[in-house]
């Protein structure tokens, strides 16, 4: 036989192309081993800018919008609105560039210039808020979104911050991915939160199947839900504007279950940039601000330990969306942050 043609018929064909959506979850969970040198501790994060659109937020955007086609929601030449930082926009952005509807996404105008430039790129419209604005003032962007949508025909909104969906979504995915993958060997699980669906949702999987795990959040000067967990209560001395973005809140949210948690642990800005730049130094991995919130509070969380334990975080997006501000070294030390 001509070897040639023996050498064609063995070459395989292409695999069939998958759904980009088919992708969503699976992240890999890794050991910072180089970080974390304390004998008996063990940090393992979760990396989530594996994700397609680069954050742990296609999670819930592909089960709330699946979830919305289901019900006739959402139909085709449907727009999608919603208040974001930035990550959920993004997931909004690229599945809406998938299944055909446009997207309008307010945010505040904190928010990095590469998360904005990326949403526009994938075709949203982005709608800038002011970052200082009232939770009550008609231009604060959740409030924004809302008229927007309003005056929208055939307007579906996410809701991302009160849409048991959210939850849901690292209750089915994110938790089970993390027992897995740990072996079910977890006792704590740090995670930072804005709309709280990752440390409500997923915290609740794993105190299932641990109910001696405890569930740390880490939460920005600035916001609310410190004073709050300890108090019950909070007030406008308790809001301030802050730069770490896609985490804390100024006002109350249906997904955060603070049942779920079991101690809040409040940083500053620095903290959580610090933290960021020192994980990409020393384990290679370029996560963003909440990222670094979370090693931070993991950080606290390891040098207090008694005993041996597991300690699991998320690094929810990637510090590529923040290459012009705390990895920038112009931009820390004129924001005093070196």
């Amino acid at each position: 036989m001509d070897s040639r043609m023996e050498l064609r018929t063995v070459i395989p064909m292409p695999p069939p192309a998958m759904s980009l959506l088919a992708e969503v979850g699976k992240t890999p969970l890794v050991a910072l081993d180089r970080l974390f040198t304390r004998p008996g501790i063990r940090v393992l994060a979760k990396l989530e800018f594996f994700n397609p659109s680069g954050s742990i937020k296609d999670r819930i955007v592909r089960h709330i919008v699946a979830d919305a086609e289901a019900r006739g929601l959402l139909r085709p030449g449907s727009t999608i609105v919603e208040n974001t930082s930035g990550n959920t926009g993004a997931a909004i952005a690229m599945i809406a560039a998938l299944r055909g509807y446009r997207a309008v996404l307010t945010m505040p105008d904190k928010v990095s210039k590469e998360k904005q430039d990326a949403l526009r790129a994938l075709g949203a419209t982005v709608v800038l808020c002011p970052t200082g604005a009232a939770p009550d003032s008609d231009a604060h962007y959740v409030r924004r979104a809302r008229a927007i949508a309003a005056a929208t025909p055939g307007a579906f909104v996410l809701d991302q911050y009160n849409n048991p969906k959210n939850p849901e979504a690292h209750y089915l995915t994110t938790g089970p991915e993390i027992w897995e993958q740990s072996g079910g060997k977890v006792d704590y699980f740090v995670a930072a939160g804005s709309t709280g669906g990752t440390v409500s949702g997923t915290g609740r999987f794993l105190k299932e199947r641990n109910p001696r795990l405890k569930v740390v959040l880490p939460d920005p000067r600035g916001s609310i839900y410190h004073r709050y967990f300890n108090t019950g209560a909070y007030g406008a001395e308790d809001i301030a504007t802050y730069q770490v973005e896609g985490i804390g809140e100024d006002h109350l949210v249906k997904c955060m279950d603070f049942g779920v948690i079991d101690e809040v642990l409040q940083f500053r800005d620095s903290d959580a940039f610090g933290a960021a730049r020192e994980l990409a130094a020393v384990e290679g991995i370029l996560g963003g601000g909440s990222g670094g919130a979370n090693i931070w509070a993991c950080q606290q969380l390891a040098a207090r330990l008694e005993a041996p334990a597991t300690i699991v975080t998320v690094i929810p997006d990637s510090g590529l969306k923040y290459l012009s501000k705390f990895f920038n070294d112009d931009w820390m030390r004129a924001n005093g942050h070196l």
